[in-house]
């Protein structure tokens, strides 16, 4: 547990390179996939040439962020012990939800119903990305009740930079509004929303490793 504490935010940082480089490495292996029209999950579908290696790459991603949930609580359990308890959650949602459960439970786009997979692979996904967006607003929370203006700024602008671009995704999946401009690329509304869900955990994970290095 010691080492997961002292080097948990490598892991967080890794986890954040690993699943955002996922689509665009892949991409380069899938002809047919379209990064403007087509959302990410698709990589996983069982008609995908790259099927297994997106499979195997999300377990993986997923598992980086849980091995850095003891980092995570460390940094602020002597701040408040439930704030600490749901920044943890909010990654271990994410990783376990839609990185683990992404993995493990693909989808079928065949098909016209949702199987066992498909349901587990959906649910997983949308608890997951609650956690992704609610990530620096607990920061946000955490660095204010610790006095920290400059920080809780920070992370208040990139909270409500991320509901912004979360919404035009969520426009993107609507029927019928999807058909405008911008909005009827919705692989590139969900790439371009990830890019700032992303960002809040890289920066907190980057500023963690260096003050740690600080203090060693």
């Amino acid at each position: 547990m010691n080492f997961l504490k002292k080097y948990g935010f490598y892991f967080l940082l890794l986890g954040v390179i690993s699943d955002f480089l996922t689509p665009y490495s892949l991409g380069l292996f899938y002809p047919k996939m379209s990064q403007m029209t087509m959302v990410i999950s698709i990589f996983g579908d069982v008609d995908s040439p790259v099927r297994r290696a997106f499979l195997i790459w999300s377990v993986v991603s997923g598992l980086l962020f849980v091995l850095a949930i003891p980092a995570v609580y460390q940094a602020f359990r002597t701040t408040s012990k439930t704030l600490a308890s749901l920044l943890t959650l909010s990654i271990g949602v994410y990783g376990i939800g839609d990185c683990l459960f992404t993995g493990l439970f693909s989808i079928n786009t065949e098909q016209a119903n949702w199987n066992f997979s498909t349901w587990v692979h959906n649910i997983g996904s949308g608890l997951g990305y609650v956690g992704f967006l609610l990530f620096p607003l607990f920061l946000y929370l955490l660095y204010q009740k610790q006095g920290k203006t400059i920080f809780s700024k920070r992370y208040l602008i990139l909270f409500l930079i991320s509901i912004f671009f979360a919404s035009i995704y969520g426009l993107a999946r609507i029927p019928g509004i999807n058909q405008f401009p911008a909005l009827n690329q919705i692989g590139f509304c969900q790439r371009l929303s990830f890019i700032f869900n992303y960002l809040p955990i890289m920066i907190f994970a980057i500023n963690q490793i260096k003050s740690k290095k600080v203090n060693y």
